[in-house]
């Protein structure tokens, strides 16, 4: 089979098979398309002539053209997807990138920010902002209970139960799973709710004052020029909330499988990045008030 065919066949079996997310799809999509490119350059478009040894070439290739470590793991890892598919269909007799070591990549941990920030940023959106309501009700989702950007842009008013306390999410995968909401995030969607209410219970839970479906550049323009204002971090993504939601959780004594459950994690050790964070926050406060530091 030919190398373009197979990432074509592969792509529609993890877009309608598996139901994986449009920006995963996007990402395979993409980083095999590079793949098939060095292919066809290197006049190896048959799968059957695709071996360990010219998958390790494109990955020193993909070196010295200054692409990131992280970038080529994720790389490599789509490729092993993609021939681990193809041996599962006798299209390819072994998968040639199964045995390739990932680059050595130094984890960095993320940026968070404080949970006064956050309470300052409500009430600065209060003066820069003609949707107040809006913009605390975007932070205390993505902070408050943990979401990804692309959760809170699916969420429709029938997932979230104030009553209960809870909040029904479609993740990565279409998994869905329940989140719960605290007391002081319930005070927010409802002072929310009492000002943009929905035409029924299918409608999107967080909408504009016109009505209209938020989208991730969307909220990652107001949490740019919120945190902006409140923070000196570096990254100042959605994100970001996330990460401090979580590192907080742990920080107050959070189990962490828990944590876990709650940010949609497939595996625990996901979630233990964040065990890091709190283990060098408080390196960093022994280091600046313990005496014998």
């Amino acid at each position: 089979m030919i190398i373009n065919d197979l990432r074509d066949q592969f792509v529609d079996y993890i877009e309608n098979e598996k139901r994986l997310s449009e920006n995963t799809v996007r990402a395979y999509r993409n980083d095999l398309g590079e793949f098939c490119r060095y292919c066809e350059e290197k006049n190896k478009q048959d799968t059957a002539d695709i071996s360990e040894r010219h998958i390790k070439s494109y990955l020193i290739f993909l070196n010295e053209k200054g692409i990131e470590k992280i970038s080529i793991s994720r790389k490599l890892s789509a490729l092993r997807s993609l021939f681990k598919y193809a041996f599962s269909r006798d299209i390819v007799s072994k998968n040639p990138a199964l045995q390739i070591q990932n680059p050595k990549i130094k984890k960095k941990l993320p940026e968070i920010t404080s949970a006064d920030n956050i309470l300052n940023v409500y009430e600065l959106a209060k003066i820069y902002d003609k949707e107040p309501l809006l913009v605390a009700a975007i932070f205390e989702a993505l902070y408050g209970c943990s979401l990804r950007v692309s959760e809170l842009c699916s969420i429709t008013l029938n997932d979230l139960d104030i009553s209960k306390g809870t909040l029904k999410v479609k993740g990565k995968g279409s998994k869905v799973r329940i989140v719960p909401v605290g007391d002081k995030s319930k005070i927010v969607f409802k002072e929310y709710l009492n000002s943009y209410p929905a035409e029924n219970q299918n409608s999107e839970l967080f909408r504009t004052s016109n009505g209209r479906k938020l989208y991730p550049r969307y909220v990652y323009r107001i949490v740019n020029k919120y945190l902006s204002m409140v923070t000196d971090i570096k990254k100042k993504s959605p994100h970001i909330l996330r990460h401090s939601s979580a590192t907080h959780m742990l920080d107050n004594g959070a189990d962490l499988r828990a944590v876990k459950e709650i940010l949609g994690h497939e595996n625990l050790s996901t979630t233990q990045i964040y065990t890091h964070v709190s283990i060098e926050r408080l390196k960093s406060a022994y280091k600046k008030s313990h005496p014998k530091s």
